[in-house]
């Protein structure tokens, strides 16, 4: 029997502060992307005090007229990292302030050392022995299966002699079972592997990058990203207090969704009572994004991520009536939180990553004009430009332009060592 199996779900009671007055505190958002950029603009819009972490390649967020001040942030390990935030802190009088993650990393850091920071700032997450459960898919894994959520054939082979051993249905994944350490584009997200021969040939690949012991083999379920579907929720004690759900129309790369670049909220029931499972068994409290997948074979809704963070689309919210990073400040600060379900038929879009997207779909004759020119309609919420803040917007096209041939570059280098593209798999 695996760690995993003995692990015992923890209680449902809430472990996050709480406190009736905010003062003049503000929060800082770790991390300078279009993420953060949206957390920003909701807490900066309604007077609340804002400062950004960037780093990398991330700039949009700290152009924004809402972000009072941004810090460079260089990736070290840990525990200087954790030094850093607790002398930026005191250095600059930041007690109380909201620390606002906007990334795997960022989120496995806090809640890690969740005691020590709390001592300086407001931890917008659970501690780690809590977190675990969905931060670990093996352990999510093992939840998923006790409450009955339908999920995607998976294993964990510790040795290359286990993974021989696999009766797997191909095509498949290898990829992390957590993500603790930043995510490098150069590196693939996940490695496509369609028989025995290539799962054993890119089982020493993944093991080199992400350890052996990090490993999953999980299948492909079949259909392109607008099969996906994902549920939203700001939780307090396990009940979530506002929610929405949306589809993933549109996506970058299109087969392996690096991130979404056209969104639209939905009504889809059958997502929402899993997904309620799942938070009630742990009895999460704070931001929280579950992704499903609809299997054509069988037409079951399969749960693939969790993400209890802000997520890419969470600006589509706002318009849709749930804006989750105020509503996030409600309910850390013991303020009410409104009670909403965000309405379907919003749109959310990355434009200058969209446009290629779509080109290519157009071009493949996957997507016809007439729908893309309807996925331009109002109301659309753009993930980068505003009309009240339009500084990051024109930042946003050179930044992009820059990434995407990074990435195209590294990909085609990955391709000519390994012989293997990434295309087709799945979150």
């Amino acid at each position: 029997m695996s760690e995993t199996d003995t692990m015992a779900l923890p209680r449902s009671t809430s472990t996050l502060p709480m406190a009736k007055d905010q003062g003049n505190v503000g929060a800082l958002v770790m991390g300078a992307d279009y993420r953060g950029l949206g957390v920003a603009r909701s807490l900066g819009r309604r007077g609340i005090p804002v400062w950004v972490l960037r780093q990398g390649g991330h700039l949009v967020a700290a152009t924004s007229r809402y972000v009072g001040r941004s810090v460079p942030w260089p990736t070290r390990d840990d525990r200087t990292e954790i030094d850093q935030l607790l002398r930026l802190g005191k250095n600059h009088g930041l007690k109380d302030w909201l620390l606002f993650p906007t990334d795997d990393h960022a989120v496995a850091l806090i809640s890690r050392h969740h005691e020590l920071l709390a001592s300086q700032y407001r931890i917008s997450v659970p501690p780690w022995d809590r977190l675990r459960f969905l931060c670990d898919k093996r352990l999510l894994h093992q939840t998923a299966g006790d409450l009955g959520i339908h999920q995607p054939w998976t294993r964990w082979p510790r040795t290359p002699e286990e993974l021989g051993a696999l009766d797997c249905p191909f095509p498949a994944i290898l990829k992390p079972a957590t993500k603790l350490r930043r995510y490098n584009l150069a590196h693939p997200k996940a490695w496509r592997v369609v028989d025995q021969e290539s799962l054993l040939a890119r089982y020493d690949e993944a093991a080199s990058l992400v350890g052996p012991g990090n490993l999953m083999v999980q299948e492909i379920v079949p259909g392109a990203g607008e099969g996906q579907v994902s549920y939203a929720a700001v939780c307090r004690e396990g009940r979530p207090l506002a929610s929405i759900v949306v589809r993933e129309k549109r996506q970058y790369p299109r087969d392996f969704g690096q991130f979404s670049t056209f969104v639209e909220s939905v009504d889809e029931p059958r997502v929402i009572d899993p997904a309620v499972r799942l938070i009630k068994s742990l009895g999460f409290t704070g931001l929280v994004e579950i992704e499903f997948k609809q299997d054509p074979r069988n037409g079951q809704f399969k749960i693939l991520d969790v993400n209890p963070r802000v997520w890419g689309w969470h600006t589509l919210s706002r318009r849709a009536g749930v804006d989750f990073p105020h509503l996030l400040w409600l309910l850390l600060h013991g303020q009410t939180v409104p009670e909403a379900c965000g309405r379907p038929g919003v749109r959310w879009m990355h434009t200058t990553a969209d446009v290629p997207v779509a080109i290519h779909d157009l071009i493949r004759g996957r997507l016809s004009l007439t729908s893309y020119l309807r996925s331009l309609k109002p109301p659309r919420e753009s993930a980068i430009f505003a009309w009240d803040d339009p500084a990051p917007g024109f930042l946003d096209l050179p930044l992009l332009a820059c990434a995407l041939g990074k990435r195209l570059l590294s990909r085609k280098e990955t391709q000519a060592e390994t012989g293997v593209s990434a295309a087709d798999c799945q979150h």
